[in-house]
């Protein structure tokens, strides 16, 4: 099979991408280096370079379907540029859609979020809880799966949306590199390669073992094979929502002292203020995708995601160093 992976150069699509060509499929990646890193395409994918609005220049009917990542995803910079979040996320989708009809290139696995609910009504969330994004880049992300809901249903389109929870670990040569980093398992890691001084733990009063907040952490590399099974599941004509996560939770406390086991390094707390709409829980509900997709992932671990991401930072930082 032929694949177009937009955003391949990132974090999650380059995972995808080498899972892709670990299958044996065939990969083009589509990314314009605003956010990803050249070095991040997998070796044997063809890369072009340029926004998701430029498919329409190559895509053709050789292409068995799109998988698509290509989005900003940055709350606090969406709540200050909605724009940019409207015009890339929102406009570029229906750019891609449209390409995508002309070419009569008919699967679409969508990368979505968690962030479409909001603040959780009930714990785990599943598909079906009421979707009130609190930020832009949330409502950006809604608005595409509404937009290929209408795709599916007038024109057939074969969809899946997958919408993540906490994605973490590494795979390969593949890992987190985002700038700014808002992600909480690498700003631990900066405190144990010395980048930082202490990691800030918003709030110690929740109503959770520990006081602190509880996130559903899932490893990138099952995260990529569900996009595997997802693109052999969807169906013409409908628009299949999934969430993808562990089922379980870790506090911010329980990383924080996971990240010290795994790498030897002290990791000094700051105890700052909650911050606002930090939900004291989210952790999603994933039978759909296991009944749909007969997706389980199998790196539940916490100790393993972080040892992952640990290699990956280790070596980050040595190239880093050699480069300097």
């Amino acid at each position: 099979m032929k694949y177009l992976v937009t955003g391949g150069a990132g974090y999650v699509g380059g995972v995808v991408a080498a899972h892709l060509l670990e299958a044996g499929h065939e990969v083009t990646v589509l990314d314009d280096l605003s956010t990803g890193f050249r070095e991040a395409v997998p070796d044997g994918a063809a890369f072009v370079e340029g926004r998701v609005q430029d498919a329409a220049r190559f895509l053709d009917a050789s292409y068995d379907g799109v998988l698509h990542f290509a989005a900003f995803s940055q709350v606090g910079e969406s709540v200050a540029k909605p724009e940019k979040y409207w015009d890339n996320n929102v406009g570029g989708t229906m750019a891609l859609l449209a390409a995508m009809r002309g070419a009569g290139v008919r699967r679409l696995v969508f990368s979505s979020t968690a962030a479409t609910y909001g603040e959780p009504v009930s714990t785990p969330v599943t598909e079906t809880d009421p979707t009130a994004p609190t930020s832009p880049y949330g409502a950006s992300k809604l608005a595409v799966d509404h937009m290929i809901s209408g795709e599916a249903a007038a024109h057939g389109l074969a969809a899946a949306s997958l919408r993540y929870f906490n994605v973490a670990g590494a795979y390969g040569g593949h890992g987190e590199r985002h700038d700014p980093e808002s992600h909480l398992i690498p700003l631990v890691l900066q405190v144990a390669l010395g980048r930082r001084e202490s990691i800030s733990v918003y709030g110690e009063d929740y109503p959770t073992p520990d006081g602190t907040c509880v996130r559903d952490y899932i490893h990138v590399a099952d995260l990529a094979e569900a996009h595997l099974l997802a693109m052999d599941a969807v169906t013409p004509g409908e628009h299949l929502v999934c969430n993808l996560g562990n089922g379980n939770g870790f506090s911010v406390r329980e990383v924080v002292e996971t990240v010290r086991k795994v790498t030897g390094h002290p990791v000094p707390e700051v105890t700052a203020a909650r911050r606002p709409g930090d939900p004291a829980v989210l952790v999603a509900s994933a039978a759909v995708a296991q009944e749909r997709l007969g997706w389980r992932p199998s790196r539940t671990d916490l100790a393993g995601i972080v040892r992952d991401a640990w290699d990956f930072a280790r070596r980050r930082e040595t190239e880093e160093g050699t480069q300097r």
